[in-house]
Protein backbone atom coordinates (compact mmCIF):
# COMPACT_ATOMS: atom_id res chain seq x y z
CA UNK A 1 0.00 0.00 0.00
CA UNK A 2 1.40 3.35 -1.02
CA UNK A 3 1.69 6.38 1.21
CA UNK A 4 -1.31 8.69 0.88
CA UNK A 5 -0.76 12.36 -0.05
CA UNK A 6 -1.11 14.95 2.70
CA UNK A 7 -4.19 17.09 3.07
CA UNK A 8 -7.62 17.20 4.64
CA UNK A 9 -9.62 13.99 4.07
CA UNK A 10 -13.37 13.71 4.33
CA UNK A 11 -15.21 10.42 3.95
CA UNK A 12 -17.97 10.99 1.41
CA UNK A 13 -19.25 7.40 1.17
CA UNK A 14 -18.84 4.49 3.58
CA UNK A 15 -18.67 0.79 2.68
CA UNK A 16 -22.36 0.34 3.48
CA UNK A 17 -23.36 3.24 1.25
CA UNK A 18 -21.07 2.03 -1.55
CA UNK A 19 -22.47 -1.50 -1.37
CA UNK A 20 -25.92 -0.02 -2.07
CA UNK A 21 -24.50 2.10 -4.90
CA UNK A 22 -22.78 -0.92 -6.50
CA UNK A 23 -26.02 -2.91 -6.20
CA UNK A 24 -27.86 -0.12 -8.01
CA UNK A 25 -25.13 0.05 -10.68
CA UNK A 26 -25.52 -3.71 -11.25
CA UNK A 27 -29.28 -3.26 -11.60
CA UNK A 28 -28.76 -0.60 -14.27
CA UNK A 29 -26.12 -2.69 -16.06
CA UNK A 30 -28.52 -5.66 -16.04
CA UNK A 31 -31.03 -3.41 -17.77
CA UNK A 32 -28.48 -2.48 -20.43
CA UNK A 33 -27.69 -6.17 -20.93
CA UNK A 34 -31.30 -7.28 -21.34
CA UNK A 35 -31.54 -9.46 -24.43
CA UNK A 36 -27.76 -9.77 -24.76
CA UNK A 37 -26.47 -13.30 -24.47
CA UNK A 38 -22.72 -12.75 -24.76
CA UNK A 39 -21.23 -10.29 -22.26
CA UNK A 40 -17.75 -9.33 -21.07
CA UNK A 41 -16.96 -7.18 -18.03
CA UNK A 42 -13.60 -5.43 -18.44
CA UNK A 43 -12.04 -3.85 -15.36
CA UNK A 44 -9.45 -1.11 -15.75
CA UNK A 45 -6.63 -1.89 -13.36
CA UNK A 46 -6.20 -1.13 -10.61
CA UNK A 47 -9.43 -0.29 -8.85
CA UNK A 48 -11.75 -0.89 -11.79
CA UNK A 49 -10.90 -4.61 -11.63
CA UNK A 50 -12.22 -5.31 -8.12
CA UNK A 51 -15.22 -3.10 -8.90
CA UNK A 52 -15.87 -5.26 -11.97
CA UNK A 53 -15.63 -8.32 -9.71
CA UNK A 54 -18.23 -6.82 -7.36
CA UNK A 55 -20.52 -6.00 -10.27
CA UNK A 56 -20.05 -9.49 -11.73
CA UNK A 57 -21.05 -11.05 -8.39
CA UNK A 58 -24.14 -8.82 -8.21
CA UNK A 59 -25.10 -9.62 -11.81
CA UNK A 60 -24.67 -13.35 -11.14
CA UNK A 61 -26.41 -13.44 -7.75
CA UNK A 62 -29.30 -11.04 -8.36
CA UNK A 63 -29.80 -10.88 -12.11
CA UNK A 64 -28.96 -14.42 -13.27
CA UNK A 65 -26.01 -13.23 -15.36
CA UNK A 66 -23.45 -15.91 -14.58
CA UNK A 67 -22.33 -15.81 -18.20
CA UNK A 68 -20.10 -12.71 -18.03
CA UNK A 69 -16.52 -13.14 -19.21
CA UNK A 70 -14.10 -11.15 -16.95
CA UNK A 71 -11.03 -9.38 -18.32
CA UNK A 72 -8.76 -6.64 -17.01
CA UNK A 73 -6.83 -3.92 -18.83
CA UNK A 74 -3.85 -2.09 -17.38
CA UNK A 75 -3.97 1.55 -18.38
CA UNK A 76 -1.69 4.08 -16.75
CA UNK A 77 -1.29 7.81 -17.10
CA UNK A 78 -1.66 9.17 -13.60
CA UNK A 79 -0.52 7.98 -10.20
CA UNK A 80 -3.22 7.52 -7.59
CA UNK A 81 -2.73 11.14 -6.49
CA UNK A 82 -3.20 12.38 -10.10
CA UNK A 83 0.51 13.10 -10.56
CA UNK A 84 1.18 12.79 -14.29
CA UNK A 85 3.32 9.68 -14.83
CA UNK A 86 3.25 9.52 -18.63
CA UNK A 87 2.48 12.26 -21.18
CA UNK A 88 0.31 9.74 -23.05
CA UNK A 89 -2.11 7.18 -21.71
CA UNK A 90 -0.47 3.75 -21.79
CA UNK A 91 -2.34 0.50 -22.17
CA UNK A 92 -0.60 -2.79 -21.43
CA UNK A 93 -2.14 -5.73 -23.27
CA UNK A 94 -2.46 -8.90 -21.21
CA UNK A 95 -1.18 -11.80 -23.36
CA UNK A 96 -3.48 -14.20 -21.49
CA UNK A 97 -6.48 -12.32 -22.90
CA UNK A 98 -5.29 -12.28 -26.52
CA UNK A 99 -7.11 -15.53 -27.32
CA UNK A 100 -10.43 -14.40 -25.81
CA UNK A 101 -12.83 -13.56 -28.61
CA UNK A 102 -14.80 -10.33 -28.11
CA UNK A 103 -16.35 -10.17 -31.59
CA UNK A 104 -20.11 -9.89 -31.18
CA UNK A 105 -20.05 -9.52 -27.38
CA UNK A 106 -21.48 -6.67 -25.37
CA UNK A 107 -18.55 -5.27 -23.42
CA UNK A 108 -18.94 -3.26 -20.22
CA UNK A 109 -15.80 -1.34 -19.23
CA UNK A 110 -15.56 -0.61 -15.49
CA UNK A 111 -13.38 1.99 -13.78
CA UNK A 112 -13.37 3.70 -10.41
CA UNK A 113 -13.21 7.39 -11.41
CA UNK A 114 -14.00 9.17 -14.67
CA UNK A 115 -11.79 12.23 -14.58
CA UNK A 116 -10.60 13.65 -17.90
CA UNK A 117 -11.56 10.50 -19.83
CA UNK A 118 -8.07 9.47 -20.99
CA UNK A 119 -8.13 5.93 -19.56
CA UNK A 120 -11.69 5.18 -20.65
CA UNK A 121 -11.08 6.48 -24.17
CA UNK A 122 -7.93 4.36 -24.51
CA UNK A 123 -9.78 1.27 -23.27
CA UNK A 124 -12.72 1.83 -25.62
CA UNK A 125 -10.41 2.39 -28.62
CA UNK A 126 -8.49 -0.81 -27.83
CA UNK A 127 -11.63 -2.89 -27.29
CA UNK A 128 -13.32 -1.51 -30.43
CA UNK A 129 -10.52 -3.07 -32.52
CA UNK A 130 -11.62 -6.47 -31.15
CA UNK A 131 -15.04 -5.91 -32.80
CA UNK A 132 -17.57 -6.27 -29.96
CA UNK A 133 -21.24 -5.75 -30.78
CA UNK A 134 -21.31 -2.78 -28.41
CA UNK A 135 -19.26 -1.16 -25.67
CA UNK A 136 -20.82 0.30 -22.53
CA UNK A 137 -19.05 2.05 -19.68
CA UNK A 138 -19.58 2.07 -15.92
CA UNK A 139 -17.78 4.17 -13.33
CA UNK A 140 -18.18 4.39 -9.57
CA UNK A 141 -17.49 8.15 -9.61
CA UNK A 142 -17.88 10.65 -12.44
CA UNK A 143 -16.23 13.97 -11.68
CA UNK A 144 -18.12 15.64 -14.52
CA UNK A 145 -15.03 17.22 -16.08
CA UNK A 146 -14.17 14.93 -19.00
CA UNK A 147 -12.31 16.70 -21.77
CA UNK A 148 -12.59 13.86 -24.29
CA UNK A 149 -15.61 12.48 -26.14
CA UNK A 150 -16.36 9.74 -23.62
CA UNK A 151 -19.32 9.29 -21.36
CA UNK A 152 -20.37 6.86 -18.69
CA UNK A 153 -23.46 4.78 -19.34
CA UNK A 154 -23.73 3.82 -15.67
CA UNK A 155 -22.51 6.16 -12.92
CA UNK A 156 -22.52 5.30 -9.23
CA UNK A 157 -22.20 8.91 -8.06
CA UNK A 158 -21.35 12.21 -9.68
CA UNK A 159 -19.11 14.44 -7.59
CA UNK A 160 -18.56 18.03 -8.62
CA UNK A 161 -15.51 19.12 -6.63
CA UNK A 162 -12.84 21.78 -7.01
CA UNK A 163 -10.23 21.01 -9.70
CA UNK A 164 -7.49 20.82 -7.08
CA UNK A 165 -9.41 18.29 -4.97
CA UNK A 166 -8.80 14.57 -5.36
CA UNK A 167 -11.41 11.85 -5.18
CA UNK A 168 -9.88 8.78 -3.53
CA UNK A 169 -11.71 5.55 -4.23
CA UNK A 170 -10.53 3.05 -1.65
CA UNK A 171 -11.27 -0.40 -3.00
CA UNK A 172 -10.20 -3.67 -1.41
CA UNK A 173 -7.81 -5.40 -1.94
CA UNK A 174 -5.82 -2.21 -2.61
CA UNK A 175 -7.08 -0.54 0.57
CA UNK A 176 -8.53 -2.04 3.73
CA UNK A 177 -11.94 -0.31 3.58
CA UNK A 178 -14.34 0.25 0.70
CA UNK A 179 -14.98 4.02 0.80
CA UNK A 180 -14.73 7.26 -1.14
CA UNK A 181 -12.76 10.10 0.38
CA UNK A 182 -12.36 13.69 -0.71
CA UNK A 183 -8.78 14.87 -0.35
CA UNK A 184 -8.18 18.59 -0.23
CA UNK A 185 -4.39 18.90 -0.66
CA UNK A 186 -2.43 21.30 1.50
Amino acid sequence: MSEKPAGRRTCLYSAEQLDAIVTDMARRIAGLLAGRSAVALVGILRRGAPLADRLQAQLRDHWGRGDCVRLDLQIKRYADDLTLLHPETRLTDNPAHAAIELRGLTVVVVDDVMYRGNSMLRAVEYLARREPAEIRTAVLVDRGVTTLPVRSDVVGVRLDVAPSDIIECNVPPYEADFRIDLLQPR
